[in-house]
């Protein structure tokens, strides 16, 4: 973490996650002016929302088998480079429906490049340095998606197609300095095929569910919304199928035998699932309930980023020491106390009264989870599957968003053209921070029931146990007795 190869690599896997994580919060902000322009009803933004999280979540466990098996640092930068050229796609669309599509493309390039910039840590930095840095990852990318609606804001005021422009001259940064200073790294013992089955089910399942839970939350039940709904939970069923037969699955079924891993992901179903409904809906509540710019909603979600800057790397230390177990139970509640403080907003709303105590807790609850919970994941898995085991969980936070955003909203009573009725918004914008919430709660008492293994911390050089004589090579302790001196 001292060195300047650490800081190079820190700098440039942060930056490449840190154009995801911007993405998947700037468009918020911009999304009343692009339903302006466009004339769109609410399905129009959530799918402007949610293609680009639907290719993200379907395709980011192929792109940590590609990275394994191809060399990481390879993939990222294809990553960047696809992501880059999509942006501009969006920032050139001249409707609704090639908006869409461009976001969905997006997503690919995401898809790449998000798993190798955790892999590209994991395999860099081990013991306590490892939960440092990805203690500094989770917080300065969890910054990045803060910032996103302040930038997403200040850039709205001027045209929202710059939301997505920006991303060229950044992605343009990052493969400079990748190309420059981060190591290529790879699993020699990665399997020699892709599962091309395993992403098709996938793709199939959650663009099935995605498709059908928007349709019944916007229209009400139908018969092609009722099949849709069907062939996705039967291709997500059969997915498990495949993955636990194939030679080379995207999901490497030893990962699932650690019960740490498997309910750490659960964990991150929970809480990404209400972090993609606030992130949705909190900026619009403020520009069309309260009356804030673009720019003054975005503002308003500085305190997060600022927590997050100071906290996240200290509450990634401390997992290290003392488990995740106590900040992976008291973060969500206090997340969740801050999702009902917002409950505060309305059209009379102050910002020092309202506003930032709400978004202080809020942030307060996340800087001390986000870390945590990464370097939970992390460490749960072999070092081999890096790459895997950071597209399993990246694939688990961006289909929970997926489906909370697809279902949430609906159920909460917001659809057509109610963003732009201030009072119905706002009956729906309440009942959706309840139910985020009690995903909160929920990922609280999950985190207290099932995660109780502490963070295995890399013993000192002076302790390691040897599994080869130093001398001779042959299997014992550091030294045989012949051997001592």
């Amino acid at each position: 973490m001292g060195t300047p190869a650490g800081r190079w690599v820190l700098f440039t896997t942060v930056l490449g996650s840190g154009l995801v994580m911007i993405d998947g919060t700037v468009v918020n902000v911009a999304l009343e002016a692009i339903g302006a322009e466009f004339g769109t009803d609410f399905a129009g933004l959530q799918w402007t929302v949610n293609a680009y999280v639907l290719t993200l979540a379907s395709l980011i466990l192929l792109g940590g088998s590609l990275g394994d098996r191809f060399g990481r640092r390879r993939v990222f930068l294809v990553g960047v480079v696809w992501f880059a050229l999509a942006s501009l796609l969006c920032g050139l669309a001249p409707n609704i429906e090639t908006l869409i599509a461009a976001r969905a493309l997006q997503g690919v390039g995401g898809a790449l490049l998000t798993p190798g910039s955790l892999a590209l840590i994991s395999a860099s930095f081990h013991g306590p340095d490892r939960a440092r840095a990805v203690g500094a990852w989770s917080g300065l990318g969890g910054i990045a998606g803060a910032v996103g609606p302040f930038l997403g804001g200040w850039l709205v005021e001027w045209s929202w197609r710059a939301v997505f422009l920006i991303n060229l001259p950044l992605a343009a940064l990052i493969v400079a300095v990748a190309l420059k200073h981060v190591p290529e790294s790879r699993d020699p013992d990665s399997a020699p095929g892709l599962d091309v089955s395993g992403t098709a089910l996938a793709v199939v399942g959650l663009g099935a569910l995605t498709y059908s839970l928007t349709g019944l939350g916007e229209s009400g039940p139908t018969p092609s919304l009722l099949v849709g709904l069907a062939v996705g939970i039967v291709a997500l069923a059969v997915f498990v199928l495949v993955e636990r037969r194939s030679p080379h699955p995207l999901v490497p079924p030893v990962l699932f035998g650690n019960r740490t891993f498997s309910a750490a992901n659960g964990v991150t179903l929970l809480i990404y699932g209400a972090l993609g409904v606030v992130f949705l809906l909190l900026v619009l509540q403020m520009q069309i309930v309260a009356g804030f710019s673009p720019l003054a909603a975005g503002t308003s979600l500085l305190p997060i980023t600022a927590i997050m800057l100071v906290f996240s790397a200290r509450a990634g230390a401390l997992a290290g020491r003392i488990g995740p177990r106590l900040p992976l139970t008291i973060g969500p509640l206090i997340s969740a106390a801050g999702l009902l403080l917002l409950l505060r907003v309305d059209a009379t709303t102050s910002w020092v009264t309202e506003v930032a105590p709400a978004v202080l807790v809020f942030g307060a609850g996340l800087a001390l989870t986000v870390a945590p919970l990464t370097a939970t994941v992390l460490d749960a898995a072999p070092d081999r599957y890096a790459g895997s085991a950071s597209g399993v969980n990246n694939a688990v936070a961006r289909a929970a968003g997926l489906l909370a955003v697809a279902v949430i909203p609906g159920v909460a009573g917001i659809g057509g053209a109610d963003y732009t009725d201030p009072a119905a918004f706002d009956a729906g914008f309440r009942t959706a921070m309840v139910i985020g919430a009690g995903l909160l709660a929920a990922a609280s008492v999950t985190a207290f029931a099932l995660i109780r293994t502490p963070l295995a911390a890399e013993p000192a050089p002076a302790r390691v146990r040897i599994e080869e004589c130093l001398h001779c090579g042959v299997g014992g302790p550091q030294f045989h007795p012949a051997h001592e001196r």
